[in-house]
């Protein structure tokens, strides 16, 4: 026991509560659709923000102050360990996801760091034998250390390369030791600055190679779980080649991956894009490739990925109404890419937040089901496009020509008004729910 959460409780569903420790709409056995709560909503704590992260910005350092600083050793590795399953005890929460760099140090060498992440991955399944809490997803950091400053897959340098697929190979080790049931890749640093030293070619055609890889891989040893890709735009590299769902099917596509990679997907890389998270969840739907979500929220007066807590239920429960309608999650979940400002100092803080961002979800998520279970957007949807259920329409679409629709147009007298969307009516809709 670290002694870093002495004196909190575990956090209950208590409607009635006036505590800001206690749920007041998450409620893991409430049936939502058929399903427990708990079952729908799949949430995760994110090791890197919550136990890694030290609290520091562009313009200044650390302002945390943690039992397990500083991070350099396996010993302080068991510490925040220690902590971080105290903390999935006292939230109830059913999984936790991790980079290889969050929880052991990396080491001087490549044989250094395999001891170490084999040691902590040790020392979490023994920790897993008591706790409720199991893998949701694993990953490599492959952006933080200077030798990834022109990118992992991608870098113009094949050893560099050669380091990342044997990284690789030792998280998709890892997670599937842990039970994970998925594994990510983000190119944090898949992209590049310039043109004037970047061949775009032969470093797509290297990116692709090594999903490949991994795919390959993954049927080598068995591992039951998804293969996920997180798109990013712009932040950290200027020209991101993952830059949001579009633009990663396309890629998977390109290197016939259908079928064997999907989309893991974060709120605050939606609006750094340009879009809404809806939009890029009902995106990968469209393509069969939704697979998991980071759940977060940016400042919108900021022009970087901030990772703040969700607190905003008309935005959540947009989000899940895409999920539930797509037919919820299987393997993936809702991960916690979210950390605390760096004033909020306190263990309590970081209970608190996961708190708050459980209870807005579940309220978004009991508004998507309502909005499902009426039907109201839904059959506006159809009442929209009702004209192309028609025997001709269906016809000229499937069948049709330039010149015969241009015959058809003639011989009919076809002369259409514009009809409304309804927008306002719509949104007035949801507001019903949320």
């Amino acid at each position: 026991m670290t002694n870093f959460f002495d004196g909190i409780s575990p956090v209950k569903f208590d409607p009635a509560s006036d505590s800001d420790l206690a749920f007041r709409h998450y409620n893991p056995d409430e049936i939502v659709m058929g399903k427990r709560m708990e079952d729908q909503l799949r949430f995760a704590v994110a090791y890197w923000h919550s136990f890694a992260w030290e609290g520091g910005d562009p313009f200044g350092g650390r302002t945390f102050d943690r039992p397990w600083y500083p991070q350099d050793s396996m010993a302080m590795a068991k510490v925040k360990a220690d902590a971080a399953f105290e903390m999935f005890d006292l939230l109830g929460q059913p999984f936790f996801c991790f980079h290889d760099a969050d929880v052991c140090p990396g080491g001087e060498s490549f044989p250094e760091y395999k001891r170490n992440l084999e040691e902590i991955v040790e020392y979490f399944a023994e920790k897993m034998e008591s706790s409720k809490t199991r893998l949701l997803w694993g990953t490599a950091n492959m952006f933080t250390h200077r030798r990834f400053m022109s990118g992992a897959a991608t870098n113009p340098d094949p050893d560099v390369f050669a380091w990342c697929a044997a990284t690789v190979k030792e998280c998709m080790d890892a997670t599937m030791k842990l039970g994970g049931q998925n594994y990510v890749l983000w190119g944090g640093r898949e992209g590049y600055e310039t043109l004037l030293n970047t061949d775009l070619v032969k470093e797509r055609n290297q990116a692709g190679r090594f999903l490949q890889m991994v795919v390959d891989y993954k049927k080598k040893i068995g591992f039951k779980g998804t293969i996920l890709i997180e798109p990013k735009p712009q932040e950290p590299s200027k020209h991101q080649y993952d830059y949001d769902v579009n633009t990663v099917y396309s890629f998977i596509k390109e290197f016939d991956l259908e079928g064997e990679v999907a989309m893991n997907i974060e709120q605050g890389h939606a609006i750094l894009a340009g879009h809404s998270f809806e939009h890029e969840l009902a995106m990968a739907a469209a393509f069969g490739i939704l697979g998991s979500i980071d759940m977060n929220k940016n400042d919108y007066q900021s022009g970087w990925d901030t990772d703040q807590f969700p607190t905003n239920v008309p935005e959540v429960a947009l989000a899940y109404y895409e999920i539930l309608k797509a037919g919820g999650f299987t393997t993936g979940g809702t991960n916690f890419d979210s950390k605390l400002r760096r004033q909020s100092l306190d263990p309590e803080d970081l209970i608190a937040g996961h708190v708050g961002a459980m209870d807005v979800c579940a309220r978004g998520l009991k508004a998507a089901a309502a909005m499902l279970e009426d039907g109201g957007l839904e059959a506006a949807r159809d009442a929209r496009y009702a004209g192309w259920e028609s025997a001709v329409n269906k016809d000229m679409l499937a069948n049709g020509t330039l010149e015969s629709i241009s015959a058809r147009v003639l011989a009919e007298g076809l002369n259409p008004e514009p009809r409304s969307g309804r927008q306002e009516r719509l949104e007035n809709y949801v507001n019903r729910f949320v």
